[in-house]
């Protein structure tokens, strides 16, 4: 019976690449007359571990291929039998062998979403045929695309909070973000990294963290962008606490201008929507710059200031920094970085997240009823004009919050009054000094011509 040429196996789902057809009817009655090959496909379809386990046992060959070239262990991907999988692999399975249409276990079991049955194949060394970004025509190849081989990962740590890690390229420190497995099996994540590629080829500017590039013809993908290896203002005022007004206000301005470069941009504004002080980070001079383009987006077409939600607070990093239009479904527009701003600005000033005390999950509901997060600092903390421009940014109605090109200029008023007056209070000290050196000057002067006349 060994010897019997192969049939086709049509029980159950069938190759990600094969034609669409019937899935087959067969009957598993009078099973013990089939060819145990067979039997071992049709077992895996099933599901019967101890069906396999007697069939392997009596050296049933485990790497049977069917008229299409196919495997029992493209039958257990394809279900996302994963124990069974698991069975096949340790009795010798080849775990890449492609069918008829060129398609293999793993990119069976990603067709069909199979997450466990992905994870185990590719812990057994399954690679992938091809990155979902991959082209055919070497000419379509992105100018961005960055060869793997090139980013040196020796001795590499976690940077921001797991999302990015430190890599080097081409004798040079870079930020690795590197594309998890379920790309692979969620269009909606590809679409999603689309997108943040789209929007980070168009964003140059001081306080933005610059994009260098991208592996995006193999796997894992990755984009590669600018080290900054003082972290990001989370970790920052977690070790500094409150910070004295002048450097929050010069943290301001930064991060507003960054702000306001994206939402100006041409021809439609970009909205960061994950604003919050993880994702901003610190370069070697002190200065801010904005990061982590994630959950971006371009606002597109005739009617941009208005956009359709496509965003909930748990897709953010953390829904203390999120609008309450966002978390009441409500349209959104640009006024939601705004809204972010006020609430990381206080934070710099007070020294702590808002509503530290609260559950994170529970601090959206606590906005979307007109609660904000009190001024507990020293009145002197707030110079004059600071705590209004607070609470114009955080206001209800997001068409009443002040676009970043005019939060720029009233920063950098209240900036230039604070460091006028600072510098005020230190001349009196000055001029104090000064007239003690002339006295002494003059005390002697009084000594030596006394000398002289004696």
């Amino acid at each position: 019976m060994e010897g019997k040429g192969n049939v086709r196996f049509t029980l159950g789902r069938q190759s990600s690449k094969a034609p669409e057809s019937g899935s087959g009817s067969e009957s598993d009655d009078g099973m013990e007359e089939i060819d145990p090959r067979v039997r071992l496909m049709f077992y895996c379809s099933e599901n019967d571990l101890e069906g396999i386990k007697k069939l392997l046992e009596v050296k049933t060959d485990v790497n049977f291929k069917d008229i299409d070239n196919r495997t029992a262990l493209h039958v257990a991907a394809c279900h996302g039998f994963r124990d069974v999988a698991e069975l096949l692999l340790n009795a010798g399975a080849e775990i890449d062998h492609p069918d008829k249409w060129g398609s293999t276990p793993l990119a069976d079991a990603i067709h069909y979403k199979n997450h466990d049955v992905v994870k185990l194949l590719e812990k057994h060394g399954a690679k992938h045929l091809t990155a979902p970004m991959h082209v055919k025509n070497a000419r379509e190849i992105p100018e961005y695309e960055i060869d793997p081989k090139e980013l040196d990962f020796t001795n590499s740590v976690d940077i921001t909070n797991g999302t990015f890690t430190m890599a080097s390229w081409r004798g040079t420190q870079v930020a690795v973000k590197k594309l998890g497995d379920e790309l692979f099996v969620d269009e909606d994540k590809v679409t999603a990294f689309r997108d943040e590629l789209e929007l980070l080829q168009k964003i140059r500017h001081p306080n933005v963290v610059q994009f260098l590039g991208a592996v995006t013809q193999s796997s894992p993908m990755m984009i590669v962008v600018e080290y900054l290896p003082k972290g990001d203002l989370r970790a920052y005022l977690k070790r500094k606490g409150a910070l004295k007004p002048l450097t929050a206000l010069k943290y301001a301005m930064d991060i507003a201008r960054g702000m306001s470069y994206l939402h100006e941009n041409k021809p439609e504004p970009i909205i960061h929507r994950d604003l919050e002080p993880s994702n901003i980070l610190r370069d070697d001079s002190g200065h801010l710059k904005v990061a982590d383009f994630g959950v971006s987006e371009l606002l597109k077409g005739a009617n941009a200031a208005k956009h359709k939600k496509l965003m909930t607070f748990q897709d953010t990093t953390s829904g203390r920094y999120v609008a309450p239009e966002v978390f009441r479904n409500e349209d959104y527009d640009t006024k939601v970085d705004v809204f972010s701003f006020a609430l990381i600005l206080q934070e710099m000033i007070e020294g702590c997240q808002p509503f530290v005390k609260a559950n994170g999950g529970d601090v959206p509901k606590m906005y979307a009823t007109k609660e904000r997060p009190p001024f507990n600092a020293p009145s002197k903390s707030y110079p004059h004009g600071l705590r209004g421009l607070i609470e114009e940014c955080w206001h209800e109605n997001p068409a009443k919050r002040p676009p970043f090109r005019q939060i720029i200029v009233r920063l950098e008023s209240i900036y230039n009054a604070v460091n006028h007056q600072k510098r005020w209070k230190v001349q009196p000290f000055r001029c104090f000094g000064l007239i003690q050196m002339c006295k002494a000057e003059d005390s002697d002067r009084s000594s030596h011509n006394h000398s002289s006349r004696i």
